[in-house]
């Protein structure tokens, strides 16, 4: 069939459809930022969706995100099972809320439930910008290709100012060494990023260094933006 054979009707339901699916995306963005926006301050927490609650990781995630709630700040993960479930855990039994971010995935989210507040996501996009929108810092867990996208977003985000300086903090230095030494050995040597940039990570095994190295990032500035950094989050 040529192109000008085509039905009419057909392209005007889809593009009729696309534009009604704008509304339930302001719709993710308005839900989440009135519920959110009162928790503060929060750490977003990463890792695999598939750690067992008898790893090594998901203990380290309960207990890292127990005493970061028993500090003071609401932990938010993805919602579903293994290092997101065990970052609920820590917190829900915490001082802190327990906040999950859910999305409806073929084969591994399912929502734990470890959750004082819980939302539920259609559009992968829209979920993302709250991990970062209401973050003071980030915590990174072994895991899969969804993990290392919610970590490269961070550091992309923060290397080109589109959000505020913060710490962006890796958990199980094994796991994550051969990682590290390619962006030495090929992204630096190659001039792909600057020497500066690996600066934007850092590498912290036990669970009170890292609540203790969020303390003294903001120390001298403490945990509330600044009016340069809400614009900027404004614009995210």
């Amino acid at each position: 069939m040529e192109k000008s054979q085509r039905p009419a009707g057909l392209a005007e339901e889809f593009s009729a459809r696309e534009a009604w699916r704008v509304f339930g995306i302001m719709a993710e963005f308005v839900e989440a930022t009135e519920r959110l926006a009162g928790i503060r301050p929060a750490v977003s927490v990463f890792g695999s969706a598939r750690a067992a609650p008898e790893s090594a990781y998901y203990r380290l995630a309960e207990q890292t995100s127990r005493l970061l709630s028993d500090a003071g700040f609401a932990v938010i993960s993805g919602g579903g099972p293994g290092v997101m479930e065990a970052a609920n855990k820590g917190a829900f039994f915490g001082r802190a809320p327990a906040v999950g971010l859910n999305i409806e995935l073929p084969r591994e989210q399912r929502t734990n439930q470890y959750q004082d507040v819980s939302l539920r996501f259609r559009h992968f996009f829209a979920r993302k910008v709250m991990f970062v929108k209401f973050a003071t810092a980030y915590v990174v867990l072994p895991g899969g290709f969804g993990t290392l996208d919610e970590l490269f977003e961070a550091l992309t985000l923060v290397q080109t100012r589109k959000t505020r300086r913060m710490p962006v903090i890796l958990m199980h230095a094994p796991f994550w060494r051969g990682l590290l030494g390619w962006f030495r050995e090929r992204l630096v040597e190659e001039g792909m990023i600057d020497p500066a940039d690996l600066d934007l990570l850092q590498v912290i095994d036990d669970p009170q260094g890292v609540v203790d190295a969020i303390f003294a990032f903001y120390e001298k500035r403490g945990f509330e933006p600044s009016p340069d950094e809400r614009e900027i989050l404004l614009n995210l």
